[in-house]
């Protein structure tokens, strides 16, 4: 395996042997660990000592399933500390089955030039001048690097937010169908991505020297097992195809879980109508499909295609954090407008998240009222467009407070919330809170733990058993997201004998001896990497702190406040 090493500097792209360090990494447990060696934590993350690394899984490139995750890192512009942001698609399996087990992008060229990074068959990088794709959306941008270097490649790049660099801008990659639809959203990297003058990465999907299996034998027959049991599984084998993971919408609103009109409300009443039964009765009325394969080596097909009235494609996947922040969040329950405001965030390269909490907080402000969903259109267009107010929505929620002199901004770290208000669910609280990443669901997900409809034993609403809970569960995050596992196949771990399967991989590839011990200290390693780099960013236990509304504000229905204590908060990462 081997490292690329872009400077954009200098204009150059090297590869390097991996150090004998990161030979057993990757993931996130790459980019966190290099970038806490290697960028200056008081390095401005849009300038040239900041680094951007692309680094696929360890099992991604495997015989695996649903291991077709890449990890994007960086400092980000959005929370001034470390960042991994998680995507799937094409472009992880394509570098992986090339030998690269990272592409690290370093320096700065002079502002407003714009390169393309085009990997070939070989595994041989070059950077393109590309001055002319500047400002591009994704979707015709992809169409015309397809048309220029042919349709087998996959695709990672930014629209016009990252080149404007601005603080929710996503990066944005390819699906199995050459659509640009798959983002690592969070943290804005887009915007690190658009400061190096990056528009896109090129990755021929032929390639064939992915890194040697020490026991193929061994892996081959743990991933059997693992695939057997994600197959056999209610969740992503039955209900993940039939409605993609929009089947959150109503059991999180009947737990009165789901942040409505800016987090003032933790049910929607148009919940039956941005659901995903009702998505899916939509999608087959109009010919779309309802299940679809987004991914490299997926077993699961989570992904949709929501077509409109006269069947023309609009989006794809309309998925559940999507479907509240551009819905409830927001007072809409139009679902045509929320797949639009999806498709827009995806062309023009945003976070649907932080743009739809970005909206949510300037209706909240005044500037529109809850549930205009054209006027959250307009909003999201004037991005592209670069006025004032657009470069305000692209820059995320803590902008959008600061420009309406309003204080209810739902975000941690700079980084908004997702889709489970921490007032009904006091895990998530801890995970928002304490998470390096900033508000993040996927740091530490306990949802299930907290409810009941999910099988879960620890009251939602009290403070015990919260932080132990979330703490298990972002070490075990960090390992997950570390070997490249998808979230939604972790059905294949969830049991005893999963997981060994997982570590009987690990030993398999690495020719080292691997068990729960060393999976526990590889999602510790990870975290205290992260947890590092932020200390020496500034980052006190003042930071791991939900803001005051979640304390104050009883959301209804449950009139629930946050009540795990600072005290408690501070314990999580006790070990």
């Amino acid at each position: 395996m081997k490292f690329l090493r872009v400077d954009m500097t200098e204009k150059t792209v090297r590869s390097e042997d991996v150090p004998e360090a990161y030979r057993t990494l990757g993931g996130r447990a790459l980019t966190s660990i290099m970038i806490n060696q290697e960028v200056p934590a008081d390095a401005d993350p849009l300038g040239p000592d900041n680094k951007l690394i692309f680094a696929p899984g360890f099992f991604t490139g495997t015989p695996l399933i649903n291991t077709s995750r890449l990890s994007v890192g960086a400092k980000s512009p959005l929370t001034g500390g470390i960042k991994e942001s998680n995507v799937g698609g094409t472009v992880a399996y394509a570098l992986a089955r090339l030998g690269i087990a990272a592409v690290i992008v370093e320096g700065q060229p002079p502002a407003g030039e714009t390169y393309l990074l085009d990997i070939d068959a070989a595994g041989s990088a070059e950077l393109i001048a590309a001055p002319r794709l500047k400002d591009m959306r994704t979707y015709a941008l992809v169409e015309q690097l397809k048309e220029t270097y042919g349709a087998e490649k996959s695709i990672t790049c930014i629209g016009p937010a990252g080149d404007m660099q601005l603080r929710a801008a996503s990066v944005q990659t390819t699906d199995l169908d050459g659509r640009p639809c798959r983002a690592a959203g969070r943290g804005g990297l887009g915007a690190v991505m658009g400061a190096k003058g990056l528009k896109a990465l090129i990755v021929d999907r032929n390639g064939n020297t992915p890194d040697a299996l020490a026991d193929a034998e061994a892996f081959k027959t743990a991933a059997r097992a693992y695939a057997q049991a994600v197959r056999a599984d209610e969740f992503s084998g039955e209900m993940l195809p039939a409605l993609g993971t929009a089947c959150l919408v109503e059991p999180i609103n009947a737990a009165g879980a789901l942040p409505t009109r800016n987090a003032r409300e933790g049910q929607f009443e148009g919940a039956e109508k941005i659901s995903g039964e009702n998505m899916a009765r939509i999608i087959k009325a109009r010919g779309g499909k309802t299940t679809h394969k987004g991914c490299v080596h997926c077993v699961i097909n989570c992904s949709n295609e929501y077509v409109d009235p006269e069947g023309k494609y609009v989006t794809s996947s309309l998925e559940y954090e999507t479907i509240w922040s551009m819905g409830a969040m927001i007072g809409n329950d139009d679902l045509d407008a929320i797949a639009r405001l999806d498709f827009l965030c995806d062309d023009i390269g945003l976070d649907t998240i932080s743009t739809g909490v970005a909206v949510a907080v300037a209706m909240d402000a005044g500037y529109k009222p809850f549930g205009d969903a054209a006027a959250a259109i307009a909003m999201v267009e004037a991005v592209a467009q670069g006025t004032d107010l657009g470069k305000v929505i692209g820059n995320g929620p803590v902008a959008v407070g600061k420009h309406f002199g309003h204080e209810r901004v739902p975000v941690v770290k700079g980084q908004s919330i997702a889709a489970y208000d921490p007032r009904a669910i006091q895990g998530m609280a801890v995970t928002y809170a304490t998470t390096p990443m900033g508000g993040d669901h996927t740091a530490g997900w306990v949802v299930d733990q907290n409810l009941e409809a999910f099988g879960g034993t620890i009251a939602p609403m009290g403070a015990e058993g919260q932080v132990e809970a979330s703490r298990n569960m972002q070490i075990h995050m960090a390992a997950v997201d570390s070997v490249g596992i998808c979230d939604f196949a972790q059905s294949g771990l969830a049991t005893p004998e999963g997981i060994a399967n997982v570590y009987r991989m690990v030993a398999a590839k690495s020719g080292l001896p691997f068990g729960e011990a060393e999976w526990t200290e590889l999602g510790q390693q990870v975290l205290k990497a992260e947890r590092e780099f932020n200390r020496k960013a500034g980052f006190t236990n003042q930071d791991d702190r939900l803001p005051k509304m979640f304390y104050t504000e009883p959301l209804p229905p449950h009139n629930a406040v946050v009540v795990v204590s600072d005290e408690a908060m501070d314990t999580t990462f006790d070990f």
